[in-house]
């Protein structure tokens, strides 16, 4: 044992506040940031590999979609699975294989290895993020499951940062298969340091302090996920987003009967699929009717990931202090500004700084909400049953995060570009309507 790692264990045993969570919180971000990359960087080789196996916009979209059809497969098993078994083995599990899977794509020979492989990749690693919001529901308390949230939610944005420059920088050196042999590494290497510091509750962990301890445990009970109070200033805001006070969905039944659970899980499909299309498609966009080169197609693909880093973690904070612990509100927001944007987007400039600085935008507004709902759920299940909440809402999303990237691959062999956007303009405005309908679960709402 290290000299530090030796510090850290001696401050927990004595009992003085440490503060490990943030540490968990800091491997969380860069785990799924690793396991974005290995997902986006399909976005990045895809008019590599079309040029290679001569494939049509349909068929490009098909690969796409495999991935996210398996990825949401595995969401409602891994939700059960994580319930019953705890977080920390299964994840690790999960990294390794989603690393295998990765570094598997670039040996592929054929189309059908590679629909194989990136099946495979999904499968591997759809149990993540229902492991990281499970983390995330044990090892914080609810004042801080926002902003935690919200940084995870940047992560999974942060890789698609990373990935454009890399990835051109990658192709103009050798050709796209490397692109997946050198993404496959870092995770092996990350699922080892979570299953030794992370343990399935910090009361478990030998680094998380007694006061630490207590401090998590702050404001919950053995039924509520989340306890929320609100000053009465926010009345207005509750009697719009009808905000009420609910009984815990405490068994799986009720989750499966909830429409609250429903209705977030709809209004998500919908999100999921823009974000989804413009991960994969962007590049392709930016090379074939923007012309740029790989190089500056690289940077100005980048753009919406860094905003959405920017959004996710604004978001998180906002919710958290600003309207005291308020979901729904943010995913309206997000909802309706991003039907905007994407509007915006059919008469985007041809010039690099101006598409980069609207695609900036594009990705504040549309993940400003996006931490919201994954932990939505939180203020309805108990511990036990968020699993399961979590990963009915995470399957939605990857079934519409599967789907949109298909149908844009179809309006683009029979349309264009203008009718991809009006596409994904009409989805978002489809998931504010539904978010609409849902209600606001508060510990102690104002009825006057």
């Amino acid at each position: 044992m290290s000299q530090n790692t030796a510090g850290i264990e001696t401050k927990a045993i004595a009992g003085k506040p440490t503060k490990f969570r943030w540490v968990v919180a800091g491997l969380i971000f860069l785990v799924y940031t690793v396991a974005a990359a290995d997902r986006a960087n399909m976005g990045m080789a895809l008019p590599f590999i079309r040029s290679e196996f001569q494939m049509s916009n349909t068929e490009a979209g098909a690969l796409v979609s495999l991935f996210l059809l398996a990825y949401a497969i595995a969401q409602i098993p891994s939700g059960f699975a994580f319930s019953k078994f705890g977080v920390q083995k299964i994840f690790s599990l999960a990294m390794i294989m989603t690393s295998i899977f990765t570094g598997l794509i670039g040996t592929s020979s054929s189309p059908l290895m590679m629909k194989i492989y990136r099946f495979g990749l999904g499968l591997a690693e759809g149990p993540l993020p229902i492991g990281i919001t499970s983390t995330i529901n044990n090892w914080f308390p609810p004042r801080e499951k926002g902003f935690t949230t919200g940084l995870f939610l940047s992560a999974a944005k942060f890789g698609p940062v990373l990935v454009p420059p890399l990835c051109a920088l990658i192709i103009q050196m050798s050709s796209w298969h490397y692109i997946f042999y050198l993404f496959a590494l870092p995770g092996i290497f990350l699922s080892i340091i979570w299953y030794i510091l992370v343990k399935n509750h910090p009361s478990e962990s030998p680094y998380c302090s007694p006061a630490e301890l207590k401090y998590i445990e702050s404001e919950q009970s053995d039924q509520k996920t989340v306890v929320q109070k609100r000053p009465y200033t926010l009345k207005w805001l509750d009697q719009f987003i009808r905000a009420r006070k609910a009984d815990p969905l405490d068994t799986n039944s009720r989750i499966f009967r909830s429409w609250d659970i429903w209705g977030s899980t709809l209004g998500y499909f919908f999100m999921m699929g823009i974000t989804n299309v413009l991960l994969a498609w962007i590049p392709t966009y930016l090379v074939t009717v923007k012309h740029f080169t790989i190089m500056k197609m690289g940077f100005v693909a980048s753009a919406p990931w860094v905003g959405a880093v920017v959004g996710n973690m604004l978001g998180g904070w906002f919710s958290d202090k600003v309207i005291n612990k308020r979901r729904k509100p943010l995913m309206m927001m997000s909802s309706l500004s991003t039907a905007f944007m994407m509007y915006a987007l059919i008469s985007a400039p041809n010039d690099p700084f101006f598409l980069g600085t609207l695609l900036f935008m594009t990705g504040i507004l549309m993940n400003f909400g996006f931490s919201a709902y994954m932990v939505y759920p939180m203020g309805l299940t108990t511990k036990k049953t968020f699993p399961i909440a979590g990963s009915v809402i995470n399957t939605g999303g990857q079934l519409g995060g599967a789907c949109a990237p298909l149908i844009t691959g179809m309006i683009l062999d029979a349309y264009s570009w203008d009718a991809v956007f009006m596409f994904l303009a009409a989805s978002s405005f489809m998931s504010l309507l539904i978010i609409s309908t849902i209600t606001e679960p508060v510990e102690d709402p104002l009825n006057t």
